[in-house]
């Protein structure tokens, strides 16, 4: 499938809409520099494409709650294609775990934990070991401190520099 096509304003539009997903319509027009209805047009699109999933509040969780992030390698038991399947279904239903990526190297997947504290942490590992879903071994990495963790992403660096020169 050929890459959406984005041009300058789009890529605007993009930036500013992951910076403030309430802004007005009037508000994000004037910061891309276009008028409101060709401005609404071009969101729209976006929409219908899949390129803007959605629009999140991040919550400041630390402030409600005690909270431990912790990053987790797995390696499955064995490789078929079922194996993994049985796998992403059962991590897919487990709220705590907030991200799952399959990876590549000496590891199955690395997936990012968000739990009260570490020993709910090792009451989660358990519950999965238990399940019998297919791991093997897992590795444990307690994040003791966040230097970044940005959930903008750098669109006009990266669409840029992918388009053929």
């Amino acid at each position: 499938m050929a890459p959406f096509k984005l041009d300058p304003i789009d890529i605007r539009i993009l930036d500013e809409i992951q910076r403030e997903g309430r802004i007005t319509k009037l508000a994000l027009a004037e910061r891309v520099g276009i008028s409101p209805t060709p401005c609404w047009t071009r969101l729209r699109r976006l929409e219908k494409a899949g390129i803007i999933t959605g629009y999140h509040a991040r919550i400041a969780l630390r402030l409600l709650t005690p909270l431990s992030t912790v990053l987790m390698e797995v390696t499955l038991g064995a490789h078929r294609q079922a194996d993994f399947d049985r796998f992403e279904r059962a991590i897919k239903t487990i709220p705590e775990v907030v991200a799952c990526w399959s990876v590549g190297g000496g590891v199955d997947y690395v997936l990012k934990v968000m739990a009260r504290d570490i020993d709910a942490y090792q009451r989660l590992v358990d519950g999965l070991l238990q399940r019998e879903i297919g791991i093997d071994r897992y590795f444990t990495y307690i994040v003791t401190k966040t230097v970044k963790d940005n959930a903008v992403l750098p669109v006009a660096d990266l669409v840029t520099a992918s388009e053929p020169t």
